[in-house]
């Protein structure tokens, strides 16, 4: 297949090549990111994801037993192509499963922090499987910046990636915040809250607005608190004391789309 294709075809058949050692870092260290400046991504619906936002890959690498069937699609994508033999799947993935193909991105530049966007506030949310389902619906419900304040979970992260199914490419990932930054947002900071504010479903909400979502087993920060316009929490007639934090963010996200439609 490789000689119907002008993309360059490098074969790779040794665990100590310098590419296998640094996508193994990729694929199991969560801030590796971060030192290489590359991301990547491992399996077709994330690829799919990046191709389907306009993005380049900076390589493209296949299982030996995949890449003679691979579509034209894949094989034309990066910039070039890396087939490696099956036995060095297990090395470059995070998964239990090993997909059998994946992209090398380049790692967007930091963006700055736009004031005016709808966005989403992480206070120190640690889970990698809750920061990616929040920012799943985000995209989903219109909201276009993602603010991780230190102490958030990475957002371009292994498992972040893989719980965010190609979300990332639809939103603006601002890392590393402090809070103090935030002052700068013109739009209204919405807090959630278990214990304080009126509830969700009887409080109008302000669209565009940045909704905070708060760590795990402490919740949003007093700093973060102090700088709130509004504070909501959610009804819960089951009479359970709180939600998920993923949860919480998908019915709060949900309820500014209201607002919109």
């Amino acid at each position: 297949m490789s000689s119907e294709f002008s993309v360059p075809v490098t074969h790779v058949s040794s665990r100590d090549n310098a590419l296998i050692k640094d996508l193994r870092r990729l694929s199991q260290d969560n801030t590796a990111y971060r030192k290489q400046g590359r991301v990547w991504l491992e399996g077709d619906h994330l690829c799919r994801a990046a191709l389907a936002r306009g993005l380049k890959p900076a390589m493209a690498v296949f299982s030996e037993s995949f890449w003679p069937f691979a579509h034209a699609e894949w094989a034309q994508a990066a910039i070039k192509n890396i087939v490696i033999s099956d036995a060095l799947l297990p090395e470059i993935s995070g998964l239990e499963s090993p997909a059998r193909m994946g992209f090398v991105l380049e790692l967007p530049a930091a963006p700055p922090l736009q004031a005016n966007v709808a966005s989403v506030i992480l206070d120190r949310v640690q889970d990698a499987g809750n920061v990616g389902s929040i920012l799943r619906s985000a995209a989903a419900f219109g909201f276009g910046q993602i603010i991780a304040l230190k102490g958030t979970a990475a957002l371009w992260s292994p498992k972040v990636l893989r719980a965010g199914m190609g979300a990332h490419f639809a939103l603006r990932l601002v890392e590393g915040v402090e809070p103090e930054a935030l002052d700068a947002l013109t739009v209204p900071i919405v807090v959630t809250s278990s214990h304080h504010g009126s509830f969700l479903h009887q409080q109008p909400i302000p669209m565009p607005c940045a909704w905070a979502m708060g760590h795990e087993g402490q919740g949003v920060s007093d700093d973060l608190m102090a700088r709130a316009t509004l504070k909501v929490r959610i009804d819960q007639p089951g009479g359970e004391e709180s939600l998920n934090v993923a949860a919480a963010a998908a019915i709060c996200l949900y309820a500014s789309a209201l607002v919109l439609s």
